[in-house]
Order: structure tokens, then sequence, then C-alpha cells
């Protein structure tokens, strides 16, 4: 399965994960792409929660993606950190959906 980082959660994995953490997010979600809980009004967005290696609970993420079916790849959207956001407000959730409509009908499986 590909996963395709997006600019907005490149910059911000960048800060929240080490490489060798990152790598295995990814190994992850390509293996397990329904991994995350559906955020109910999105059209499908998934959130992940992400235990980071020797850090305690308040230090996981949230990873925010999409993943439709096997003919598109997992869209990773945006990360943050349990202890800077809990959830995904409405507005969040709205702007996300809207990405990924944009996304979907721009995007053209080769």
């Amino acid at each position: 399965m590909t996963v395709v980082e997006l600019p907005e959660y490149v910059r911000r994995a960048k800060k929240l994960l080490q490489e060798e953490e990152r790598d295995n997010l990814l190994n992850y979600l390509a293996s397990h792409p329904t991994a995350g809980d559906i955020l109910e009004g999105t059209g499908g967005i998934r959130k992940l929660r992400w235990k980071r290696e020797g850090i305690g609970k308040s230090g996981g993420v949230r990873v925010i993606y999409y993943y439709q079916n096997e003919r598109y790849p997992v869209f990773l959207l945006t990360i943050f950190g349990k202890s800077e956001q809990a959830n995904v407000s409405k507005a969040e959730r709205n702007a996300l959906a809207k990405m990924i409509d944009a996304l979907l009908a721009s995007y053209e499986k080769p």
C-alpha cells in the first residue's frame, strides 16, 4: 500500500517524531490502513492514536489520515501531539473533508 505524506503532515511530523518512529508509523499504516477511528462528518477521514517510544502516555501523537480503498493510497493529512490538542474541531473536520474532496478530484491512479 502506498502512503502519501502531504506537506502539512511532513512539516509537523519532523517536529514530533524521530526518523525511525516516522518510518514505523508509515509501515504500520501501509499494512493497516483501516486502523484509525473514522472521524464523524468527514467522509472517511481517520484518527490514529500512536504511542511514541520512551515517552509517557501524554507524549503520544494523533495522526489524521484518509484511506478510501485499495485503489487509492493512504493520505497522511496532519499530526499533532496528544498534549497539544485532544480532538479535531468541527471547523477542522470540515476543512479536512474539503481538502479530501479536492485531493480525490485531482488524483488519478496510473
